[in-house]
């Protein structure tokens, strides 16, 4: 049953970023929320272009900030391998790139664990671009000591919802990722956050986990998130979650379900 229904959402799935934006532009190296789990970060690793503690000191890719950009057919993503911050030098080095963007008249989807002051600042400076931008907020959850652990320098969970409750009520299109979800199960958090969601709700799982080299203080984090993507858990999510509207399933979650083809 479950395999007819998600072939029937999609015959052919896209995956990674192409799930969101047809295209992603991204103007730093590196990202101080230092997530456990970014993919971005664990491609840098691999490739030896980073390690853990270089990967937070972020460094600006001044090619990208002068850039021209053209009007790219479909939605642009911005950013995808890094954060918007309130550090003068990167917050304007990224609002130079989302001026430049939204000027050539592109759709963005800007994704960020948002800062408030970050959203506020958007809002101030691009209103007239209002149409253009929907925000994709990535709010994996509601537990403030998960999200400390998971995504260290990352905003707690009131602030991010604080956020998604400011740029609903100033009329901007809203969706939520709930990628990877760190919550056994995320029903709770989806109810919290779904009145003031537009668009959709992602849910995905964490790609990467690893079993060796962990703390003492790390394994209980670790064996927890492993019990949150076993199969049966996943099958519960989606026979509970399929008939609620804004939900979305990453390709993450079909994957591991053996549901993508």
């Amino acid at each position: 049953m479950i395999q007819r229904k998600i072939r029937c959402l999609n015959e052919k799935i896209p995956t990674g970023t192409k799930e969101w934006a047809d295209h992603n532009v991204n103007c730093i190296k590196g990202c101080y929320n230092n997530c456990r789990y970014c993919y971005a970060m664990c491609m840098a690793k691999r490739f030896g272009r980073a390690t853990i503690k270089t990967w937070q000191k972020m460094v600006i890719r001044e090619d990208v900030v002068a850039q021209n950009f053209r009007k790219f057919s479909g939605r642009v993503m911005f950013p995808s391998t890094h954060d918007l911050f309130e550090f003068p030098e990167y917050q304007d080095a990224c609002f130079t790139v989302i001026e430049k963007l939204l000027k050539s008249e592109n759709e963005l989807l800007i994704t960020t664990k948002p800062r408030l002051r970050i959203i506020k600042d958007i809002e101030r400076n691009f209103v007239q671009y209002k149409d253009q931008i929907q925000f994709r907020f990535t709010i994996t959850s509601c537990n403030n000591e998960l999200l400390h652990f998971w995504e260290p320098n990352a905003p707690l969970f009131e602030e991010r919802l604080s956020s998604l409750k400011y740029a609903f009520k100033k009329g901007y299109k809203t969706s939520v990722s709930i990628e990877p979800f760190l919550d056994y199960d995320p029903l709770p958090l989806i109810n919290t956050i779904s009145p003031y969601v537009t668009e959709s709700i992602w849910l995905g799982i964490m790609n990467y986990i690893p079993r060796n080299n962990l703390r003492k203080n790390e394994i209980l984090y670790y064996e927890q998130i492993r019990e949150n993507y076993e199969i049966e858990n996943l099958k519960d999510l989606f026979e509970r979650f399929q008939d609620l509207p804004k939900i979305r399933w990453k390709d993450s979650i079909k994957t591991k379900l053996h549901l993508t083809r």
